[in-house]
């Protein structure tokens, strides 16, 4: 079983984004068994609150199912479960490290390091481009797909 764990700053807008697009990507491979997929929150302001409306309006026209969640924080037992930690920005890692031990930094990576394209994924909390943050989450969430499976499930 791959555990991986998405992550951003409220976990209402690209987090569950990224759970939903991910787990549709691998609901599409037929690979539901070899996966357990999540997503968190550095912060703890928007705990138990659901996903953002745009977040759902843009998964919704795009035909991918919204995966069932509230909002909650990540902490260091739950992140020695999973093997990737995914974050959305560069301040994800940095507040991410501060909540987890040392001994699960190696976990952790940017959702666009999967492709060509390192960079952030912009919040659309502050953007309000939610078509933009769902590109690049859909991007960098095919890739990683793709790199763990030829890692080996």
């Amino acid at each position: 079983m791959v555990k991986v764990m998405f992550v951003c700053h409220g976990n209402i807008c690209r987090s569950p984004m990224a759970q939903s697009i991910f787990s549709h990507l691998v609901k599409e491979k037929n690979l539901d068994s070899y996966f357990q997929i999540d997503s968190s929150a550095t912060s703890r302001e928007e705990i138990s609150n659901p996903p953002h409306y745009g977040t759902i309006n843009i998964l919704k026209k795009n035909n991918i199912e919204l995966i069932e969640h509230k909002a909650y924080q990540i902490t260091k037992d739950i992140a020695k479960e999973y093997d990737y930690l995914i974050c959305m920005d560069k301040n994800n890692i940095y507040n991410l490290k501060k909540i987890i031990d040392k001994s699960d930094y190696n976990k952790i990576s940017l959702l666009l390091s999967y492709s060509d394209i390192n960079r952030d994924i912009r919040d659309p909390w502050y953007t309000n481009n939610f078509i933009e943050t769902y590109d690049d989450i859909y991007l960098g969430c095919t890739n990683l797909l793709n790199f763990i499976i030829k890692k080996g499930l």
